[in-house]
């Protein structure tokens, strides 16, 4: 089980990230954008810098929903590989089944 700080900590990254992703999505669109002046695109890029360093998605980090493990996560299932081992093995996960050949 992941420290309950670690776990609190990435779900304020998630809030921060969905506070900020309209602007975010707005400024890239001008920097992308060739039409742009420079003027423009320079404000653009300053405006990013200024915000904070939790409004970029990748800051996220993909943990298991039951216990918050960092590590070996199965984004079908929003579980790591050992919490979905041991629920599939239990009948938990419809339509998985332990393959053996």
């Amino acid at each position: 089980m992941a420290r309950k700080s670690k776990i609190a900590k990435n779900e304020q990254r998630g809030a921060t990230v969905e506070r900020y992703a309209a602007r975010r999505a707005e400024l890239k669109e001008i920097v992308r954008r060739p039409t742009t002046t420079d003027t423009e695109r320079r404000a653009a890029v300053d405006e990013l810098r200024r915000q904070p360093r939790d409004a970029s998605a990748t800051r996220v980090r993909n943990r298991d929903s039951v216990d918050g493990r960092p590590r070996g996560h199965l984004r079908k299932f929003g579980l790591s590989r050992v919490r979905m081992r041991e629920q599939a093995h239990a009948g938990f996960l419809p339509g998985v089944t332990k393959s053996s050949w």
